[in-house]
């Protein structure tokens, strides 16, 4: 009965034991890294840099060369897509393009827009960027496997392609606000401001999961979905975190500002 009503949402999944799994481990790592922000357990970037780590016995990057590390094998993957699987349709291209501008624009804005204060641990930059790059790689796979498999009865694309850009536009907006809140030479955090800002802390987590989820809708595929929903638990769980994290450094932080979405989380 439900696999009957996913059919109608998505490609049968592929007879690839390889696919099957990595949906399966996606989904439970993303949801797992999700519990262990709220936990207290981060993952070592941003403004949690060092939490949980002893710096001194451990390598650092600088916060710059750690986030091109985490994206550019990604885009690659995105790039490299174009050359292995051409002309498979033009799901399968916008699929392509969509994962290679997602990284590209987030390379983009680490060399262009963001201003950075403190490193990134390179075990947990190791970390991020298998995932992404796995995801990136699996998504592509997995959209190849579909090809000749009956389409699903509801078509999302060019829905998906509306949320995609709704949702890195919205992202790149907010990572622009944040960028403006930190003059020349200043290192330190402020409560940001502008946008859904007034609303949630993690305004550009929750349009990076709109671009995301436009991207499954593009893709129809179980991997895809699955890993949205994964990206979706471990996003709300790193902004449940941030909020806290402003909440014990700010007197003064508005406590009706919620984490992830306005006016319920």
């Amino acid at each position: 009965m439900v696999m009957s009503l996913l059919l109608n949402f998505i490609f049968p999944p592929p007879s690839s034991l390889f696919v099957s799994a990595m949906s399966v481990i996606s989904l439970v790592i993303l949801v797992k890294s999700g519990y262990s922000e709220i936990k207290g357990k981060h993952l070592n970037y941003s403004k949690f840099w060092n939490a949980n780590a002893n710096p001194q016995n451990q390598i650092k990057l600088s916060s710059k060369a750690g986030m091109l590390l985490l994206y550019t094998p990604a885009l690659l993957a995105g790039v490299a897509s174009f050359w292995i699987f051409p002309n498979e349709g033009i799901r399968s291209t916008i699929l392509h393009a969509a994962i290679t501008l997602h990284y590209l624009k987030r390379d983009l804005e680490v060399l262009f827009v963001h201003k950075f204060s403190g490193s990134m641990m390179l075990d947990s930059a190791i970390i991020i960027t298998l995932s992404y790059f796995s995801s990136a790689a699996t998504m592509i796979y997995a959209q190849h496997l579909s090809k000749g498999l009956p389409e699903p009865p509801i078509n999302l694309l060019y829905p998906g392609v509306v949320l995609f850009l709704v949702g890195i536009s919205g992202n790149f907006y907010h990572h622009y606000l944040l960028s403006k809140l930190r003059g020349k030479g200043e290192k330190e955090y402020k409560i940001p401001k502008g946008g859904l800002f007034k609303f949630v802390i993690g305004p550009h987590y929750l349009f990076e999961l709109i671009a995301w989820y436009g991207v499954s809708f593009i893709a129809q595929t179980l991997y895809s979905f699955s890993f949205s929903i994964g990206s979706t638990f471990y996003l709300a769980g790193r902004s449940y975190a941030t909020r806290r994290w402003y909440l014990s450094k700010f007197e003064d932080f508005p406590k009706d500002v919620k984490a992830l979405i306005p006016f319920v989380f």
